[in-house]
């Protein structure tokens, strides 16, 4: 990792923008650039956020980019660009509009970061991070999506809210694919040094499975939008971990090469973010229920990457 600290953030709308924000009120980075389609809205918003930063304790440069070629030589390249399904979209129309503005972007990057990690956030979320490694080729270290950052935050939100105390202490941990078939895992939890299965009932870490896994859906139902403020500070912990060094175990989308008995293929686990990216990807024991629903986790993935492989993506 150069230390030049600096990371790019393409599309700037309200995840990107909450990432940028959370990261430049911790003072993470030396330099921030956001890079947005949609005319002013990343100017607008460094201007904004940049103006924020006069109340933290380290200064951070917040620019927009005018161009592809302006986000370079960065350490981190987070993409959160895409377009979400509407209407009467199939799933396979919303993979391909997506596989095609990726792949737009990941080719930038390659062009003026050659030597950046990149964190991909754009849904579907481990289809993409897998069209990433693709596209660009390179090491798997530096391809990584963000999923069960966010899906953990959301697991220990919801056992906060059963328990009603241990705020800041929760370990939570949900594996799998950042969509339907995710798969949070209670019996790995803990708050503080306590096992999560001493603390509450079978019935109660059902309900919080369930409502972990529905926590984007009830949040677009108060809003009518996707969240982001969760989101932008899970983004933020990656990069921090990263340029940090701090060796921090997060749940993340990765490719697996024979890891869980999986290859070419990418699915959440959890891994170890260091200076390298995905310094090392922790193999869990898995018992047969686990190793059930992460079968159909992963089948879940594979067929989009099938769609994608049937539409000459990587041709």
């Amino acid at each position: 990792m150069t230390i030049n600290r600096k990371v790019g953030i393409i599309g700037a709308g309200a995840v990107g923008a909450s990432a940028a924000f959370s990261l430049a009120i911790m003072g993470t980075c030396k330099e921030i650039v956001l890079y947005d389609i949609a005319e002013g809205v990343a100017l607008g918003k460094a201007i904004d956020i940049e103006q924020a930063t006069h109340y933290s304790t380290k200064p951070t440069r917040i620019t927009a980019a005018e161009t592809p070629a302006d986000v370079k030589d960065c350490d981190i390249v987070v993409i959160t660009a895409g377009v979400p399904r509407k209407g009467d979209m199939t799933r396979e129309d919303l993979l391909m509009i997506n596989a095609k503005i990726i792949q737009s972007v990941t080719e930038d990057i390659m062009r003026y970061s050659p030597d950046a990690i990149i964190i991909s956030v754009s849904n579907p979320l481990d289809v993409m991070t897998y069209a990433i490694g693709r596209i660009t080729g390179w090491q798997r270290h530096r391809i990584i999506g963000m999923a069960g950052a966010l899906d953990g935050s959301r697991m220990a939100y919801q056992i906060r809210k059963k328990l009603g105390y241990g705020a800041a202490r929760v370990g939570a941990l949900v594996i799998g694919d950042h969509g339907e078939n995710m798969i949070p895992v209670p019996q790995k939890a803990n708050i503080g040094d306590v096992p999560l299965t001493d603390l509450l009932s079978k019935e109660d870490m059902e309900e919080i499975i369930e409502k972990t896994k529905n926590g984007g859906a009830e949040i677009v139902g108060h809003l009518k939008t996707s969240g982001y403020y969760a989101p932008g500070r899970a983004i933020a912990y990656m990069v921090e971990a990263i340029l940090n060094d701090s060796k921090a175990v997060v749940s993340s989308s990765v490719i697996l090469d024979g890891e869980y008995g999986y290859r070419d293929v990418c699915v959440g686990v959890p891994v170890v973010l260091g200076s390298r990216g995905v310094e090392h990807i922790v193999q869990m024991q898995l018992d047969d229920g686990l190793k059930a629903k992460f079968d159909i986790s992963v089948q879940t993935v594979k067929n989009g990457i099938e769609v994608l492989q049937s539409n000459k993506v990587f041709n």
